[in-house]
Parts: structure tokens; C-alpha cells; sequence
């Protein structure tokens, strides 16, 4: 199927006449969205005009996706590795009505949420733990993280949850989405979660939340920040 990774590969190999293999900065699952995604490219030719690349780029991939920007880099910098901090917003709706034209970024929950308690509950999330509970590693990987920030904020009945983190493994964005619902919709007791992670069953953590409300916003490296100013 189509991938973003794909059509800028195939892209990028149209514009210079080589096979091009990318690296992005975070992978996201499928139904996912990003605004802050950073993808190095190693063996373009040095004298590239990175601009006109942007350009060209856009005029092949839009309007699905786009090119906000384009720079050359030392050779060591990897969009992967030499990232600091990735961040992540996942919105969700309590309105008793849900909206057509946020539907496909907006996950709608018909029933209110305790936002106060969803703090709470992430309260005893944020720091350096085992996050076996909320997603999955490959065999002989660790599943420590450090979550630097973890919080959820209201405006009317949009909730935000914002997540940054060295990095994140699989579904655990979502998994800890899908545990705060559950404290929200008092079915949770925020107190419940220090056992969750010192137990790291997946199956006591929530369910993996729906991919379509997630999205990728920044990330961050020595130099500054990847977000556009429309992710803040």
C-alpha cells in the first residue's frame, strides 16, 4: 500500500535519477499523522539546491503531503539517532455531537472525560520507566523509555494529550492514550498505574487507542525543534 516513506522515496529517486533510501526521525503507524516528521536523505549529490528540491518535491507529492522545509547537513546527522526528544498530540472529542470535518484527526468519545483525573493518571507515567505494559518491543530490546512530559489539557470539548519522550515504543502513545480514557471515564483509578508498570502486562494497561487522532508534531535535536508553527 502507499506510504509516506514510499512516495518521497520514489519521488526523490524520479528527481535524481538514483535509487534514494530515506530515514525518518519517528516511525508512525498506520492511519497516523504528522506535521514535525524529519527524514535525513545520505546520498543525494553535494551540490543538490535544496530548495528547488522542496519545490520539486511538493509538485510531485502534494497534496497528501509536504515539504516544509529542506536543508543540507553534516554527514553525521541521522534523522533518527541524533534526535533528542519526539513529541506527540493526541485529540479527542467528549462534545455530545460529533464533527464531520474533524473526524479524521479527532477521535469522538461519547461520553465526558475526567480530564483532572487523566492528570493524575499521567502523573505517575512521566519519568524514566519500563513501558512494557503500554506496547511492544522486538525480542532482546528493552522497553525502558523516558517520558519527559505527559499531560492533558482542555479547550471547550477538544482534549489534548501531549506526549515527548527520548522515544516511544510501538502502540505506546496510543496505549497510553487508551489507558487515560479509562481513567477519564472513571472506569480507572489513577492510583492503579504504578502497579501497571511495575507488573508490565499489557493486558492490565488500556486499549491501544484508534491510530487517526494521533499525529508526530516535533522533534527535537541539538539544534532546535522540527515543529511547524502550526503544531504549537
Amino acid at each position: 500500500m502507499p506510504t509516506v516513506q514510499g512516495t518521497l522515496e520514489l519521488a526523490l529517486s524520479k528527481l535524481t535519477g538514483r535509487d534514494v533510501v530515506t530515514t525518518g526521525a519517528a516511525r508512525t503507524d498506520a492511519g497516523v499523522h504528522a506535521l514535525g516528521q524529519v527524514v535525513s536523505v545520505p546520498d543525494l549529490p553535494d551540490h543538490a539546491d535544496v530548495d528547488d528540491l522542496r519545490r520539486r518535491l511538493n509538485a510531485i507529492c502534494g497534496p497528501a503531503m509536504a515539504v516544509n522545509a529542506a536543508s543540507a547537513v553534516s554527514d553525521d546527522f541521522d534523522a533518527r539517532f541524533s534526535a533528542r526528544s519526539r513529541t506527540y498530540v493526541y485529540a479527542l472529542s467528549d462534545a455530545p455531537v460529533h464533527d464531520p470535518f474533524l473526524a479524521p484527526t479527532v477521535l469522538f468519545h461519547n461520553a465526558g472525560l475526567d480530564v483532572d483525573a487523566m492528570n493524575e493518571a499521567a502523573g505517575h507515567l512521566a519519568g524514566a520507566h519500563d513501558f512494557a505494559a503500554f506496547g511492544r518491543v522486538g525480542e532482546g530490546k528493552t522497553s525502558v523509555r523516558n517520558l519527559f512530559e505527559l499531560r492533558c489539557t482542555r479547550a471547550g470539548h477538544l482534549i489534548r494529550v501531549r506526549a515527548r519522550a527520548n522515544a516511544f515504543i510501538q502502540q505506546m502513545v496510543r496505549s497510553l492514550v487508551g489507558t487515560l480514557i479509562q481513567v477519564g471515564e472513571d472506569r480507572l483509578d489513577p492510583s492503579a498505574i504504578p502497579g501497571i508498570l511495575e507488573g508490565r502486562d499489557r493486558a492490565a494497561a488500556g486499549p491501544v487507542a484508534p491510530p487517526h487522532g494521533l499525529c508526530l508534531v516535533a522533534v527535537e535535536y541539538d539544534e532546535g525543534w522540527s515543529a511547524p508553527p502550526t503544531a504549537t
